[in-house]
């Protein structure tokens, strides 16, 4: 920070030395110290979009090397947003629910109303809008895809080593596009499902994101196949949204109870549907077929150890 300031408020090129006696932090360091933590900010700013430009101050000494910021670089114009965008951006920022990211958003926040934009939500009351990130792996896939930094991680038993792409939310799970530089080919990775702490392999920036993959093509693959099967349920009030848009109203023989109505939905997998009928808890009832409703029952039972 105290270098940026240094150099935005310079109006023309610093060289090192005058760097050296002006910037709190790199008074008292040896000539190497000085030289490696100089790079390693200059690296650091120029990571964070901070344009620190080299030239020289006199077309007769060129190899006089000097650093500055130019203020029209640094600078963004000014942003205007209108009424439905600021209520859109508050909406947005009571999405995130982890602590990690939340302090991020209020972040966020602060420099939008510096700027006279005031985000507000309040406008769509009734609207809540909730993702979590509750996986042990989500924050360090994060910083690693934010940072375009690989990272190893076990995964269903076998060890994998992958550059992160993109990090995306779909149907309640969370997931990390990027290439299994194991299996030398893109995959999708279910944060629930990696067994450690992912750890990063090498530097930051180490590898371009790719121009000639379609990661909304993998994230797609995520989708559920073509129904194969069908099943009754009973969905309480306006519970489990997905269900509903893919089921039809019908009516029951069965005694439902209050508050709830039956739903005839389509589905691929046994297997996958029980996990998704589970996810709703009490509010989805498996009417039929008996053999779906005893899934989902011992489903059940074996979560709250009985």
């Amino acid at each position: 920070m105290n270098l940026a300031i240094c150099l935005l408020m310079a109006r023309r090129f610093l060289d090192k030395n005058h760097i050296r006696e002006v910037v709190e932090g790199y008074a008292g360091l040896s000539d190497a110290a000085f030289e490696r933590t100089f790079e390693r900010d200059k690296d650091d700013l120029r990571a964070m979009g901070v344009p620190v430009e080299t030239g020289s101050n006199s077309p007769l000494f060129p190899d006089e090397i000097g650093y500055r910021i130019r203020r029209q670089d640094f600078e963004l114009p000014p942003i205007d947003f209108t009424a439905a965008e600021a209520t859109a951006l508050g909406l947005a920022s009571q999405v995130w629910g982890t602590a990690a990211l939340a302090e991020q958003t209020v972040s966020a926040l602060a420099k939008l109303r510096a700027a006279g934009v005031d985000p507000d939500a309040s406008r769509l009351t009734g609207i809540s809008p909730s993702i979590g990130a509750k996986e042990p792996a989500f924050e360090p896939l994060w910083q690693a895809t934010m940072t375009r930094t690989a990272v190893r991680f076990g995964y269903r038993g076998v060890r994998r080593e992958v550059e992160p792409w993109v990090l995306t939310y779909r149907r309640g799970s969370w997931y990390l596009a990027g290439l299994d530089r194991t299996r030398g080919a893109a995959r999708m990775f279910k944060l629930a499902r990696i067994e450690d702490t992912p750890r990063t392999v090498g530097r930051p920036g180490a590898y371009p994101l790719p121009d000639d993959i379609d990661v909304a093509e993998l994230t797609r693959s995520l989708e559920p196949g073509p129904a194969a099967a069908e099943a009754v349920v009973a969905i309480r009030g306006d519970k489990a949204p997905d269900l509903r848009r893919r089921g039809v109203r019908v009516e029951s023989a069965a005694s439902l109870p209050p508050g709830f109505a039956a739903w005839r939905v389509r589905y691929a997998s046994d297997a996958a549907f029980v996990t998704e009928v589970c996810g709703h808890g009490p509010a989805v009832l498996v009417l039929e077929p008996g053999r779906l409703r005893r899934r989902v029952i011992a489903r059940l039972a074996k979560v709250g150890g009985r």
